[in-house]
């Protein structure tokens, strides 16, 4: 099977996602919550506080579409911190569908926990094949997810026929700057399983063929400098601690990798923000 199939795509971010050694890092780096880029208030701030400030910024633009009553799909839920923060912030019913049932166990016991089982449903399944009905819900939601999907335009069509009709979509994702050639970024992308990022012209175009009449996207590319030079200054700083939760060979391709995104960021070859999609 070819590795740019839709198929193949979800199986390497299953596969990404359910090691131990990404496992182990994205908790003891990022702290296992929100584990998405962050917008930071300062230059040397925890990247778990950066990171839930961009869900309570998300949350922010849908504020009108949260609530009691509202229903909502995070796609590429991750171990579930912004459907927490929804269920628990508004009281809303969140669907969590993410590919790998490692972290999915994980989101499970911690809603258990913090007794927000009752509001969250996590399921195990791909963005590419949404199971439910057409327009089951007021928002779709998705952080940095859709850069991991073998086919993007079928995700986001998913998003849109899942979506009611005066529902919102909202979604952040890594992507390529628009004229960054795309073998530019291959060394940087590698240690996610992928082949390439879609660009911000790329999500406008989408957007557009599906119906979406009103299409905001606030650039926060500015962050992501900070946002992977405090990833390697704690990696480098807590490489003791890593040794316990994560394989050598892993930690040096860290090492390795974490760099290229440095550069990648500096060169102004990577973009970062939120989409905010009405029809």
């Amino acid at each position: 099977m070819p590795p740019d199939t839709p198929a193949s795509a979800a199986e390497a971010a299953r596969r990404y996602y359910e090691t131990d050694d990404v496992d182990g890092f994205y908790t003891t780096i990022w702290g296992g919550e929100d584990i998405h880029t962050g917008i930071y208030a300062h230059d040397h701030e925890s990247i778990a506080a950066a990171s839930r400030r961009t869900v309570e910024r998300i949350a922010a633009k849908s504020s009108t579409h949260l609530g009691p009553d509202g229903t909502v799909l995070d796609m590429g839920s991750g171990y579930g911190g912004a459907a927490r923060y929804l269920a628990d912030r508004f009281g809303c019913r969140t669907v969590a569908l993410n590919i790998s049932e490692m972290q999915n166990r994980r989101h499970r016991e911690v809603n258990a926990k913090r007794g927000l089982a009752g509001l969250i449903t996590v399921v195990t399944g791909s963005f590419e094949d949404v199971p439910y009905p057409d327009g089951s819900f007021d928002l779709v939601w998705s952080q940095e997810a859709l850069c991991h999907g073998g086919d993007r335009p079928r995700a986001l069509g998913e998003a849109a026929r899942v979506l009611k009709p005066e529902g919102q979509l909202i979604f952040t994702d890594l992507m390529a700057a628009d004229e960054c050639p795309p073998e530019t970024l291959r060394p940087v992308v590698s240690r996610l399983g992928i082949d390439a990022f879609a660009t911000p012209s790329f999500y406008r175009r989408q957007a557009s063929r599906l119906g979406f009449a009103h299409v905001d996207f606030e650039d926060l590319s500015d962050h992501l400098l900070t946002h992977y030079l405090r990833l390697a200054e704690e990696t480098t700083q807590r490489t003791e601690e890593l040794t316990g939760v994560i394989s050598p060979a892993y930690l040096d391709k860290l090492q390795d990798n974490l760099p290229r995104w440095i550069e990648a960021c500096r060169s102004g070859h990577l973009r970062w923000g939120i989409y905010t999609c009405r029809r």
